[in-house]
This record gives structure tokens, C-alpha cells and sequence, in this order.
């Protein structure tokens, strides 16, 4: 069995409706695929028509951006949550608020040094979606300015450049929590993910334990090899399970599906932990 935990539409930064994304996983041989978008659910029910038209296991899931009161980015994966669940939508609902008028404040900064408006933005966004870095950055490799988004996130889209802006986030525990209270099963995306910016230490993992964490992202293309052990290691003492994934975006990113996968198991867990919504199946 093929399964993969983690992938986006064009819901938020994936460049795929969802039922292209279901098309894209049954043509590369998934059995089961879970959509993750970056703070929204929006696209779970067209990916669940297109999963039981095409034969494919879906797991309505959400990314959920997170960050420390140092700054550090933290991404949680959160699996069959209850979409509707008050105190985490107040929470993603905040934070998308914040991504957009952060989203225009590096634009009007940007516009001062690039030929890029607003609008130009607006153009790569699909209706609904979050906006966020990954849409700036297809603006500028439309105006030429990049080639693609690698280079942009490289370069003057990253932490370090003087067009970065900063946007409210929960902390990592409190989205874990929100996440649990929402009956869903939250996982750690890609935790040591350095080439991103900086990572957090291991007293945010027991936080994030401590408040109901399940599992770790451990086989991510972005997760050093040599940080793999400690991360198998700290799952295996804190009593948490792995998971393997692609962290798909269709065109926007190298990653491609099922490059890395989940054991049945470690599903089985996910679909036993979970109780705001199901796991739907062809």
C-alpha cells in the first residue's frame, strides 16, 4: 500500500484544483492520499468526489502554520479534524488574515525595487485560496524576475531579506492542542527542515508532546539524513508514530508524489485517532 500524508492544491500553494491533485496521486500509484492545505479545508469536497470517482483513499487533513515566540516557523499536520471546530478556526482564520496583510506589505515593499503590483499577485490566486510567499513568488517569476520559486525563496523572498514580514502564528503547542480539541491527530511536518530557516530545540517537542502530539514527519525530503535518528529516536521514546510523505505542490515545487510514504500502521493510528471526520474511501 502507497500512502502519502502531505500534499497541497491550488486551495492554497499547490498549483492543482483538488481533483487534479486526486488525478495527479492515482496516476502516480498512490493508495492513499491525504490533503493538506496550508490553514484551510476548502478543498475537501471536491477532492472527496474526485476520490470515490477515481478509486482513491483520501484523508481530509490541513497544514497548520505555527510559530515560536523566537520567530522559528513550525508547520503541524493535522489529519480528520472537525473543519468546523470553533477554537481552531478562530485560530487559522487569524492567522489567514494576518498572511494577507502581511502578503501585502512585502508586496508594497518589493514594488519599490521590482516591477510587481498587487494585482499580479491576485492572478496566481485561485478563489478562496491562502495567499502566501509562494504566490509572490510566481508573480515574480512571471515579471522575469526569478526563474522559478526556488529562487525566489532563495534569494528575496527569504527570512533574511529586507522584504520579509513577519505574520502572527499560533505557537506550535497551542495548534496541537486546537488540533486535538478538534478531534483530529496532529504531526509535525518536516521538524528539522534547516535548508527552511532555523529549527527548533527539543524543548518545543515536549511542549508539543505534552500537549498531544502524535506523530513526527520523519521521511521528508527536506529532513537531513543524519537527523533522521534523533527524530526516530525521540518518536520511539515519547510514543509517537512516523510518517513518510512528499509535500507535493503539482509545478511549484521538485517534490513529486509518493517519494516518500507512510506504513499502513502508521495510518491505521491516524484513521484510529482520529474522530472529526472520516477517512473517505472509493
Amino acid at each position: 500500500m502507497r500512502i502519502d500524508l502531505h500534499a497541497h492544491s491550488r486551495v492554497s500553494d499547490g498549483t492543482e484544483t483538488p481533483t487534479e491533485l486526486v488525478a495527479a496521486a492515482v496516476e502516480a500509484r498512490l493508495d492513499v492520499l491525504a490533503i493538506t492545505d496550508h490553514d484551510s479545508t476548502s478543498g475537501w469536497d471536491e477532492a472527496a468526489d474526485a476520490a470515490r470517482r477515481l478509486g482513491l483513499t483520501l484523508v481530509p487533513g490541513m497544514e497548520v502554520s505555527c510559530r515560536t515566540p523566537e520567530g522559528i516557523s513550525v508547520h503541524v499536520l493535522s489529519y480528520l479534524q472537525d473543519p468546523a471546530h470553533a477554537g481552531l478556526l478562530e485560530e487559522i482564520t487569524k492567522a489567514k488574515d494576518a498572511r494577507l496583510s502581511r502578503a501585502e506589505h512585502m508586496v508594497s515593499l518589493l514594488a519599490e525595487d521590482y516591477p510587481l503590483s498587487w494585482d499580479d499577485v491576485t492572478r496566481h490566486l485561485a478563489p478562496g485560496a491562502t495567499v502566501g510567499r509562494p504566490h509572490i513568488a510566481d508573480a515574480l517569476v512571471a515579471a522575469g524576475v526569478v526563474d522559478d520559486r526556488a529562487e525566489a525563496f532563495a534569494t528575496i523572498l527569504s527570512s533574511r531579506a529586507r522584504y520579509f514580514v513577519q505574520h502572527y502564528a499560533p505557537e506550535p503547542a497551542l495548534a496541537v492542542e486546537l488540533v486535538r480539541a478538534a478531534g483530529g491527530v496532529p504531526v509535525f511536518a518536516h521538524p528539522v527542515a534547516s535548508a527552511r530557516g532555523r529549527t527548533v530545540g527539543e524543548s518545543v517537542y515536549r511542549e508539543m508532546i505534552d500537549a498531544g502530539l502524535a506523530g513526527l514527519e520523519v521521511f521528508h525530503r527536506d529532513n537531513p539524513e543524519d537527523r533522521r535518528p534523533f527524530l526516530t529516536h525521540l518518536a520511539s521514546e515519547a510514543g509517537l508514530f512516523v510518517t513518510g510523505s512528499s509535500d507535493y505542490h503539482g509545478a511549484g515545487k521538485p517534490n513529486r508524489l509518493g517519494e516518500n510514504v507512510t506504513t499502513p500502521e502508521a495510518f491505521g493510528e491516524i484513521e484510529r485517532q482520529g474522530r472529526g471526520t472520516a477517512v473517505v474511501r472509493p
